[in-house]
């Protein structure tokens, strides 16, 4: 499958070509694959009084044409199947099998929020709970917040971006997208899917951008919402620099999973190899530690040593790949770094640790220090660390110990431990006998401490992008 040459953004909701000035990579031959338009800050300024002028006319489309829109998106992108995964394998690395498991996740997401837009229900409020109120009535709807900016990572180009798109057009919010530039792709061709519906113009604007010059996206005052996801480093900044608009922050994660000596170990394996280094441990709620009982520690250890060491890394065109490249050589050589660091620390190398390119081989470790950046920090690539613990508290004070809270996996058949690791873990989601990067897209997703704000999961988007509208009745008798 060949792609295009070149590819358009798309300014209030029609393709325009301005020039071709962001080239984009195939992240395994390191050649460009592709060039797109990139937006300068007069175009972002248009797109957002395009999205301030369409804020009426999307608020006041019914339910079931907001849903023919997202139907109408299901429909094209099962059409378009093999081309968005080929995008994926090209612009992101990701090997091909996990391509077409983000492009089946993205046509969920789209199907969830065709079903929600639906479903934007209210409530009606007793209020006669003292003598003043009596005779009173109160109900209350959502509505559109308005115009939202929209900021999303290369990682999963796809379906974090249709996070995002989708509750928008659920619930009635214009809104400006900038994908990461790195992998612009996939949100270009939803642009161009979304093009070919009747959103009032002005609807959506599709801007690939230099991070110097999105700066609107952050500051401009016409936008009610900036949902980001990326680095915590950027998305704390951003949120400072945001003035008044809601902000929603999906941000980095450190996360762990929890081996009690009761699990399925073949299970619990398979698991968490996958989990650790699918898309080369590319994904915020990848494992990056694994906590295991020290009774199994030895023969889970060993367990883990073997099957990774089996995984086939190479091109990911190839479907026999299970390891592709790091989204650059840049990141590949920053986490080789943390792994030589962490042996010099006193850690020992269990399997994996070299580099060839923005190739990382998957790389398990054990007995590094706490205070190493490969521990402490989000390492956003295949490297896991192995640790032991005795007692089930001190095993969840363990997953605690970081800066960051996104989700954490147990491997345990003991009710007991999993109800009090649900009250006591310091995270946005707890996954049981399964590991920390499982998520069903219409699930609240998000994390506490350094991992960010707000929810994602479209029900839970859609509450972000809308407000609370109350109505207070007086019967006059």
């Amino acid at each position: 499958m060949k792609l295009n040459d070149t590819y358009p953004l798309y300014l209030n909701n029609k393709a325009a070509q301005p020039n071709t000035d962001l080239a984009v990579t195939d992240k395994y031959t390191g050649e460009v694959a592709f060039r797109t338009a990139l937006a300068t800050p007069d175009v972002i300024n248009e797109a957002i009084a395009g999205a301030v002028r369409a804020a009426e006319p999307m608020a006041e489309m019914a339910s079931f044409e907001r849903q023919a829109v997202l139907d109408h998106c299901v429909k094209r992108f099962r059409e378009r199947f093999d081309e968005l995964a080929w995008s994926l394998c090209v612009e992101a690395g990701k090997p091909i099998a996990d391509a077409e498991g983000e492009v089946t996740r993205l046509i969920d997401t789209f199907r969830i929020a065709a079903e929600e837009s639906t479903r934007n229900y209210g409530e009606i409020q007793p209020l006669d709970i003292s003598p003043r109120a009596k005779g009173y009535y109160s109900m209350w709807k959502r509505v559109p917040i308005g115009p939202c900016s929209f900021i999303s990572p290369f990682n999963f180009p796809l379906n974090l971006a249709a996070h995002k798109i989708a509750p928008a057009i659920a619930i009635g919010c214009p809104f400006v997208m900038k994908p990461a530039s790195l992998t612009p792709l996939g949100a270009i061709i939803m642009g161009e899917v979304l093009a070919e519906t009747d959103l009032p113009e002005g609807a959506f604007s599709i801007l690939p951008a230099s991070r110097d010059g999105a700066d609107l996206f952050t500051t401009d005052e016409r936008l009610k919402l900036l949902s980001f996801t990326g680095s915590p480093g950027v998305g704390w900044d951003l949120k400072a620099r945001a003035g008044k608009k809601k902000v929603v922050l999906e941000l980095g994660g450190n996360a762990a999973v929890v081996v009690d000596k009761d699990a399925d170990l073949d299970h619990a394996l398979a698991r968490i190899v996958f989990g650790a280094f699918y898309q080369s441990g590319q994904s915020c709620i990848g494992v990056q530690r694994i906590i295991i009982h020290a009774d199994i520690y030895d023969q889970f250890r060993d367990m883990l040593v073997a099957k990774t060491r089996t995984l086939k890394a190479g091109d990911p065109k190839d479907r026999e790949t299970f390891i592709g490249p790091m989204i650059s050589e840049k990141e590949a050589t920053r986490l080789h770094g943390w792994i030589e660091s962490a042996v010099a620390a006193g850690g020992t190398l269990l399997c994996g640790g070299k580099r060839d390119g923005a190739m990382l081989e998957a790389t398990l470790l054990e007995n590094v220090p706490r205070n190493t950046d490969a521990v402490r920090e989000e390492a956003f690539g295949p490297l896991a660390i192995l640790s032991k613990f005795t007692e089930w508290d001190a095993a969840l004070a363990e997953v605690n110990d970081s800066k960051f809270g996104l989700q954490a996996g147990l491997f345990t058949r003991d009710l007991h431990k999993v109800m009090k690791a649900w009250d006591k873990l310091e995270v946005g989601g707890v996954c049981v006998n399964d590991v920390s990067s499982f998520r069903v897209d219409n699930m609240p997703y998000g994390g506490v401490k350094d991992s960010g704000l707000g929810r994602e999961g479209i029900r839970f988007a859609m509450e972000d992008m809308s407000e609370i509208r109350n109505l207070l009745i007086r019967r006059e008798d």
